[in-house]
């Protein structure tokens, strides 16, 4: 069915990305899978059906064997690279998120969601006070204090061994 010049399917992935921005996978998967079986070949509906299975059911192999998919379809898509780092490191697969980022950001450059994908995947310190949740301020604070101080340490060593050329 056409609505003006817009599709069903076409209603169906943006409310479907509204909801997932709004952090309503388990609905948003009903819009994406709608969608999809509307057109099987849609690479964004691959992508996003792919990143919407693994929010809402975590079936991580159905979710990056579709991501792959999408990127197969279309490399030279950001999205899809960022949807396929973001299926692995919720599956616990950090290394191979990181790769998949890696190669995205060799592909397209510097690009400012990669890397700020790249960046949440990394890994990270424990929080400084373990009680705490990691967006405490105490832990925002104190780790903030805490990567200043090993920064200059570390500045500190590199002077000390002649390898500093700051």
């Amino acid at each position: 069915m056409n609505v003006g010049s817009v599709t069903t399917q076409e209603v169906d992935f943006r409310i479907g990305i509204k909801l997932l921005e709004n952090e309503y996978p388990q609905r948003a998967l009903v819009r994406f899978k709608r969608a999809f079986e509307n057109d099987e070949n849609n690479a964004y509906y691959i992508s996003y059906l792919g990143l919407a299975i693994a929010r809402a059911q975590r079936k991580w192999a159905q979710a990056w064997d579709l991501c792959e998919t999408a990127v197969q379809l279309n490399p030279k898509e950001i999205q899809f690279h960022l949807n396929l780092g973001e299926v692995y490191a919720l599956a616990g697969m950090r290394e191979k998120a990181l790769g998949r980022l890696e190669r995205a950001l060799r592909l397209f450059g510097d690009d400012a969601r990669l890397v700020e994908a790249r960046g949440k995947v990394v890994k990270r310190r424990a929080p400084v006070l373990l009680s705490f949740g990691r967006g405490h301020f105490l832990n925002r604070g104190l780790g903030k204090l805490r990567h200043r101080i090993l920064k200059s340490f570390e500045k500190r060593t590199a002077m000390r061994l002649g390898l500093w050329t700051g």
